[in-house]
């Protein structure tokens, strides 16, 4: 890349501000970088704060998602801190679950769906107001939610989260209709299986932890999981000004999981 092209990307988000929920970690952490090394004001949102990285100049604001008053003072909080400014959204806070229909119960399913799905709603709607104000002063603004290759492909093991995110990419869309004609898009990132603390966590829990990253990775066409800078590169872009007719989509960051179909190895 030439140099003039380097700067343009470094000032792609340059006099921005976004908020980033679960963004203590993982995708929503390595999301929230990106996008400051790129010239965003950057606020995250999550049950804990991040961990002080050399460079970093992020603004931490604490709620839990499925706490509605502590959203509506954290989001306003994180606005107040990002200058009275909010132009991106990414609703990336989230939670698993594991198990076949029958083994999760009802105060499990509330639980999963109030975080994953509700919580993203709380969040939109707390958010909604500052991102009008986005549009009427710069033009557009853009909300990006974190989905999963759970919703389009039936995996083992995974109902409650498959319905969970499901869901968010059927919000995602609603959305999207919803805010088109205001000037605010809203798209959707569709990981695969990401090598976050999460999965480090069932992995750890496996019987055999190496055998079951062996299994995870042979899952993907491309043979391993996919990175957490990996999806935030592509929820940076549906986030960015330079996708300013992009709406409605589902940015798939799965490996080909989800449209491939290769032939087995021959032995």
């Amino acid at each position: 890349m030439s140099e003039r092209g380097t700067e343009a990307e470094a000032g792609e988000f340059a006099g921005l501000a976004a908020l980033i929920t679960g963004g203590a970690s993982g995708i929503g952490l390595a999301t929230a970088q990106l996008l400051a090394r790129r010239g965003a004001r950057v606020a995250v949102l999550d049950r804990d704060r991040p961990a002080p990285a050399d460079g970093d100049a992020l603004i931490s604001v604490v709620a839990d998602v499925t706490d509605d008053d502590a959203v509506r003072r954290a989001v306003a909080e994180a606005v107040d801190a990002l200058g009275g400014q909010l132009d991106i959204l990414v609703n990336n806070a989230g939670i698993g679950a594991a198990g076949t229909v029958e083994d999760n119960s009802d105060d499990e399913w509330h639980r999963v769906l109030d975080i994953n799905v509700v919580g993203m709603a709380r969040v939109s709607r707390a958010a909604i107001a500052h991102l009008r104000r986005a549009v009427a002063d710069r033009g557009q603004a853009a909300i990006v939610n974190t989905c999963s290759v759970a919703a389009l492909a039936g995996l083992p093991q995974r109902v409650l989260y498959s319905a969970s995110k499901g869901a968010v990419y059927g919000l995602t869309l609603s959305m999207a209709a919803d805010h088109a004609r205001e000037g605010i898009r809203v798209n959707c990132v569709i990981p695969g299986t990401a090598d976050t603390p999460w999965i480090g966590r069932l992995l750890s829990a496996a019987p055999d932890p190496e055998a079951e990253r062996a299994a995870l990775n042979a899952r993907q066409p491309i043979g391993r999981l996919v990175t957490a800078d990996e999806v935030a590169a592509a929820i940076a872009y549906l986030a960015s000004p330079l996708a300013s007719a992009t709406t409605g989509t589902a940015l798939q960051v799965d490996g080909g999981m989800t449209g491939l179909r290769l032939r087995p190895v021959s032995s």
